[in-house]
């Protein structure tokens, strides 16, 4: 599930989202929460029932997506359920990457590779 346009994880963001929680997600929607800083937690069908109903009984229960754990949760009711990442997905949210992030991460590789760049080929500045 899950829209296919960016926008939805930008409306989704907007309204003060940092992550969403479901049983399914289309793979696209899933890439495009990923490559903007949305946490998508896919967890079991019926754990995502048992907390669709606790958070209908209590709309103020928190929740917390739990990244580096991996792990959707709700103390003040017992709750927890596991969600899969890539470990590189992963490492991204940790430390707040996106895309240029990862990129300036090889500066210095990047320069080297421009400057041995044959002289009469395009350069990136």
């Amino acid at each position: 599930t899950g829209s296919s346009r960016e926008h939805a994880v930008w409306a989704i963001q907007q309204y003060g989202f940092d992550a969403v929680i479901s049983p399914r997600f289309a793979d696209i929607f899933r890439n495009n929460c990923t490559k903007n800083g949305l946490v998508p937690a896919q967890i079991p069908a019926d754990a995502a029932a048992e907390l669709m109903a606790a958070v209908q009984a209590d709309p103020g229960l928190e929740i917390t997506v739990d990244v580096e754990r991996l792990a959707v949760e709700a103390p003040a009711i017992g709750f927890e359920a596991a969600f899969s990442m890539e470990t590189s997905t992963q490492q991204r949210f940790l430390e707040g990457l996106d895309d240029i992030g990862l990129t300036l991460r090889h500066t210095n590789a990047i320069d080297d590779y421009e400057r041995r760049r044959l002289p009469w080929l395009p350069a990136a500045t």
